[in-house]
């Protein structure tokens, strides 16, 4: 795996108007791997995931993305740089198709490229092949993710950063979004993935990043974070 930083923050601080939710937060992500996210409810893990889309207020710090620093530039342009973001909520049209839906995900693209990513997306995902003249709405809970998911994908982002993917979803459909995840890194992008399954997560990740009250409190290897009475503690939000 390559050890090319992809994406560096340097003491990000904030969170939403003049609340602060974050502090001073240190992170590297390298080219090609997953890092997962975890931490209790309000630990700050999906606000800090919303700064580094632009999605959420930046009140100090910086974050640089592939050698550029970002901290102030907005979220369509961060995505233009090659930053794919997926929201936990709001994350498709359901009135419009599952092709549709993709199209929408790849506006700018020219035709052939448009259709050389559909022919990929339907690859990865042939739920959705089957499904592309289906209204978005009508999807299922696993369904509708894969195809939120799919969207982040038709601009071919290098970095993709994925909050909770998997709430509110059965067993054997978080199963098959695990699944997916490791494909999407086997197609050479790399992952930040926040998550309420920890173990799961750390399962398929290269590092995992522990926080609590808005700062990191843990990172490491998941071998070591899982048999850790550190994260434990981490959880249940004690020092």
């Amino acid at each position: 795996m390559s050890k090319n930083k992809i994406l560096e923050t340097k003491s990000l601080t904030g969170g939403y108007g003049k609340l602060t939710i974050v502090f001073d937060v240190d992170l590297v992500i390298h080219q090609g791997e997953i890092v997962s996210i975890i931490g209790p409810n309000g630990s700050g893990k999906s606000t800090l995931v919303k700064l580094i889309a632009g999605v959420a207020t930046i009140h100090k710090g910086e974050i640089i993305f592939a050698g550029r620093d970002i901290t102030r530039i907005p979220p369509e342009k961060r995505t233009l740089l090659g930053l794919g973001y997926l929201p936990q909520v709001n994350n498709i049209f359901a009135d419009l198709s599952v092709e549709e839906n993709l199209e929408m995900g790849g506006y700018g693209l020219d035709h052939g490229e448009l259709l050389s990513r559909l022919e990929m997306i339907y690859n990865l995902f042939p739920d959705l092949k089957i499904r592309r003249r289906q209204r978005a709405g009508t999807l299922s809970g696993g369904e509708r993710q894969m195809l939120a998911l799919a969207r982040v994908l038709m601009k071919d982002p290098s970095l993709i950063i994925l909050d909770e993917p998997s709430a509110g979803l059965a067993p054997k459909i978080v199963e098959k979004i695990f699944s997916s995840i490791k494909s999407i890194r086997e197609m050479g992008k790399t992952i930040i993935l926040v998550e309420q399954h920890a173990k799961k997560s750390l399962e398929i990740s290269d590092r995992g990043v522990v926080m609590s009250s808005g700062r990191i409190v843990l990172e490491g290897e998941p071998s070591k974070l899982l048999s850790s009475e550190d994260l434990r503690l981490a959880f249940l939000g004690k020092k």
